[in-house]
């Protein structure tokens, strides 16, 4: 089984049934709604509905993420179909009669002549020639290209004055609650008093949804170790941190994100650009194929697509592409797993859930059992179990069907529902069964089964157990 998870982003490419059923087939774990290109509450309301429908039809789960926009700059939606640029021209930038008009109003404060201002992940740049007034900026373009509606607009080494949410984020995080999704990104996450907004939202609707933090502005990569701490994962978008900060920093970057997820136990995506040439050609670069075997061997728990199943040509093809990468590298983590260093995790408190699930990580390796079986109500057992990235397989049982969504993201965890059962040789004989019909485990063979006494009680895994298959082959 697939250890790495798959996140795809769902656009005009990729928002009909039959396309979101294909996406999950080619292996999915995730599903993303990018809030940014979404400007109605039935659009989101219609592609949530399309997504169980799909997962009903496919026999599987996936996770739903809604990605907020945040205070993100973009150039107006109601500009030409796309705005030509000629090198060495000036133009206006701002709200009302300019020639690049932003979709939101912004007091200049901190831009200096020459500061640099770049669109559409800085594949347009322009110098500041000139203020003309606090909120109007004339800009001197650096090179040739086309402006299209709704591109982001990014003012690398400058820190606006801008809230961490918006209005629209508002809106659009009371109907992700509404749509009970499983995780929830926050975009340009600069400190972790960030999540304090939403953490009120969420007292107040009486659910808590497990929040991601972009990483994608310099303030962030300061605060680092704080965010780490205070969110429950981590994304790591490249596309904006590559505009914001020197392109030679990100790939240092990136494993310096993921390590300290992987030593602080918190779930992390690689994002942007992973496989952007199959938006319009069937097969990836070379180049593509290192950078996303380059962030399983850094211990990314997920990868992520966007453009190219969001508005590509290729959004199936694209998925099973990455897919068939995933598999390979880890087949190949797996082989040479004594040479491999694994970032075991640095628990803030040591209880008896991490130390079962330790000794359930160190059996497994010594023993290689195919499995480890957790039967979880809250997932935290499966999610402990997670970081130490054992070579088996982790099923997580559960009877919470809500709790498949969120470990959805988690590395190596596949969720089952199951009811739940009234003693401890009931879910033993019901894990057996199920990992004989899903033909993880055959007759004679070991795994390793966890669970909590007394049972349906969360967070009280106490108990571990090698377990030899008695079923029938």
């Amino acid at each position: 089984m697939r250890k790495t998870k798959i996140i795809a982003t769902l656009g005009p490419s990729s928002s009909d049934k039959k396309t979101i059923c294909k996406l999950m087939n080619a292996g999915v774990n995730i599903v993303r709604i990018n809030m940014s290109h979404v400007s109605k509450d039935s659009d989101v309301e219609e592609l949530v509905s399309l997504i169980r429908d799909c997962e009903a039809e496919t026999e599987t789960r996936v996770g739903i993420l809604i990605d907020l926009c945040g205070p993100k700059i973009r150039v107006a939606k109601d500009i030409p179909k796309s705005l030509n640029i000629e090198k060495n021209k000036l133009y206006s930038l701002g709200v009302g009669d300019v020639q690049i008009p932003l979709g939101i109003k912004i007091k200049f404060n901190e831009v200096n002549s020459d500061s640099s201002v770049k669109i559409d992940d800085g594949k347009i740049s322009f110098k500041v020639e000139e203020k003309k007034d606090d909120y109007t900026l004339i800009l001197k373009a650096l090179n040739d290209g086309t402006i299209l509606p709704v591109k982001g607009v990014n003012f690398p080494g400058v820190e606006l004055d801008l809230p961490p949410i918006t209005k629209k984020d508002l809106n659009d995080l009371e109907l992700g609650i509404k749509l009970d999704v499983d995780w929830i990104a926050l975009s340009f996450v600069r400190h972790a008093e960030d999540r304090d907004v939403v953490d009120a939202i969420f007292a107040e609707s009486g659910k808590n949804i497990p929040l991601l933090a972009k990483i994608e502005k310099p303030e962030a990569i300061q605060n680092l170790r704080s965010i780490v701490d205070a969110f429950d994962g981590i994304l790591v978008a490249r596309g904006d941190l590559g505009v914001e900060m020197p392109l030679e920093q990100v790939p240092i970057l990136q494993k310096r994100i993921i390590a300290m997820c992987n030593k602080n136990g918190k779930p992390v995506v690689t994002a942007t650009q992973m496989l952007e040439s199959m938006i319009e050609n069937p097969s990836p670069t070379r180049a593509e194929v290192g950078d996303i075997a380059s962030a399983i061997y850094d211990g990314t728990d997920a990868i992520m697509l966007s453009g190219e199943t969001a508005s590509g040509a290729f959004p199936v093809e694209s998925v099973e592409t990455m897919a068939s990468i995933a598999i390979n590298v880890e087949r190949e983590i797996s082989r040479t797993s004594e040479n491999f260093q694994r970032h075991i995790p640095q628990f803030k408190k040591v209880t008896v859930v991490t130390s079962i699930c330790h000794a359930a990580f160190e059996i497994s390796e010594d023993i290689s059992t195919p499995v480890i079986a957790v039967m979880t109500e809250s997932g935290s057992t499966a999610k402990h179990l997670s970081n130490f990235r054992p070579n088996a397989s982790i099923i997580a049982i559960s009877p919470n069907k809500k709790l498949c969504g969120e470990l959805s993201l988690y590395w190596g965890v596949n969720t089952f529902f199951i009811n739940q059962k009234s003693t401890i040789d009931e879910m033993l004989k019901n894990a057996e069964e199920l990992l004989l019909y899903e033909g993880l485990v055959r007759k004679g063979q070991k795994f390793i089964f966890t669970a909590g006494v007394p049972v349906g009680i969360s967070g009280s895994t106490n108990l571990l157990k090698v377990h030899q298959v008695e079923g029938i082959e």
